[in-house]
């Protein structure tokens, strides 16, 4: 097996930065599809009790 070595500083840094972006991406993309999926919802219960 050989010597593990680890991440310098700066690419820590920089890993880490990127994962914290995907998150609150994802988050945001989730959010949006939430929102939409509640919107569609609400669309066709009103439609179909309207009817």
């Amino acid at each position: 097996m050989s010597k593990v070595t680890w991440p310098s500083r700066a690419e820590a840094q920089r890993l880490t930065a990127i994962v914290i972006a995907f998150t609150a991406a994802f988050a945001l993309f989730l959010g949006i599809l939430d929102f939409l999926w509640s919107q569609g919802l609400q669309a066709l219960i009103s439609f179909i009790v309207g009817a």
